[in-house]
């Protein structure tokens, strides 16, 4: 059963969280030294100032109730997602998969763009059925009873997908996690998920590096991601004691997801509002808040490594159906060269972007929406 669903948040929530980010005890953080080991706090005192006294959650949630929002129970989680019919007579059914620390926001902004390409300057005939899902244990879904990884994800979302929603085949795109979950779609489901377009890099070949070329690629990677290592081994490893901290600090929160929005996009002078604007960043923090779901949301980390991390197995690659890679040049996770990405896809189109990073959908909406649109064009 699929039941309508619309996002109400109390006043008693919304007060309870704004009077935690306006008592926070800021004589008591020590100078940072500005972003260099973590969130600065000249920024997180600013956007902490605004939140109190200018954000507006209920523009948010307005935007979020502008689309048809649903929730269906599978696996016995309840799953929430937005689902917006194309234009014309044959939209083709799109899947947009989120990831951490995402959430639905991130993609309310380009839904009408691929679901009504005609009032955007582009053809009825491209337009898309867009359906966007919050992860289960994000957001608005409800969680499972212990952690689940990305591929656990990809079975729930192709039984939303066909069996739910009865469509016999569809896209999936997605970036961060929901390029895991495309992936793995793509691998588990090809009948049913017959394209994939991701702007990630986020699996790998069981076989490692083969070439010269993606040997130095490989030691490269791992050198840069030191500096990353510290959320992600703490997020797959004991999700719980960071928990703790988290459900009672909308500060704490802020500060944990505003350091990886700065670090992994594509800004300008070290500027993260030369990307984002503090509504945009606070209105994703806010899902984590208002839902309680900060908690959850860090599981998937935990369930990938049970899942057996990122490598996807061996038989069954490269994976068969037709993929799109966009390679935005700022993606933190550094792409593989081509040579080692066919391994793992069957690559039928590669573009290079000339700006953005990790959080595609918000940072070049437009470039991203075209590109999913020529794919689909292609296949």
């Amino acid at each position: 059963m699929i039941k309508p669903f619309k996002v109400n948040i109390s006043e008693e929530t919304l007060q309870n969280i704004y009077l935690k980010v306006k008592n926070y005890p800021w004589h008591e953080m020590p100078d940072d030294g500005g972003w260099s080991y973590g969130t600065n706090l000249e920024y997180m005192k600013d956007i902490s100032n605004y939140w109190v006294e200018k954000f507006n959650w209920k523009t948010t949630q307005e935007k979020i109730n502008s689309f048809k929002n649903f929730k269906t129970k599978i696996n016995d989680i309840d799953i929430h997602f937005i689902n917006e019919k194309g234009s014309g007579k044959n939209p083709k059914p799109l899947l947009l998969c989120h990831g951490w620390p995402g959430s639905i926001f991130e993609f309310l902004h380009i839904i009408d763009k691929l679901a009504h390409p005609e009032k955007f300057g582009g053809r009825e005939e491209d337009a898309f059925d867009v359906v966007v899902p919050s992860l289960p244990g994000f957001g608005f879904s409800g969680r499972s009873s212990r952690p689940i990884g990305p591929r656990k994800m990809a079975s729930i979302f192709n039984t939303l997908m066909t069996n739910k929603l009865g469509y016999q085949n569809y896209i999936s795109q997605g970036g961060d996690y929901g390029g895991a979950i495309s992936s793995w779609l793509g691998y588990d489901f090809p009948k049913t998920c017959v394209a994939i377009h991701i702007n990630i890099l986020i699996v790998r070949h069981p076989d490692g590096p083969q070439t010269e070329e993606e040997n130095k690629w490989e030691k490269k990677f791992i050198k840069d991601q030191k500096i990353e290592d510290g959320y992600r081994t703490q997020q797959a490893t004991k999700p719980q004691t960071l928990s703790y901290s988290m459900m009672d600090s909308p500060v704490g929160v802020a500060a944990w997801i505003i350091e990886k929005m700065r670090s992994w996009s594509d800004i300008e002078d070290g500027n993260i509002e030369s990307v984002y604007s503090k509504d945009t960043l606070l209105s994703n923090i806010m899902i984590y808040l208002v839902t309680k779901t900060f908690n959850t949301a860090s599981w998937i980390y935990y369930g990938r490594r049970e899942e057996g991390g990122r490598s996807l197995p061996k038989e069954g690659l490269p994976i068969k159906i037709p993929t799109a890679i966009a390679k935005f040049p700022k993606e933190y996770l550094e792409w593989a060269p081509r040579s080692y990405v066919e391994r793992i896809y069957n690559v039928k189109r590669w573009t290079e972007m000339s700006k953005g990073g990790h959080f595609a959908a918000l940072e070049q909406p437009d470039v991203l929406v075209n590109d999913i649109i020529e794919f689909s064009k292609e296949i």
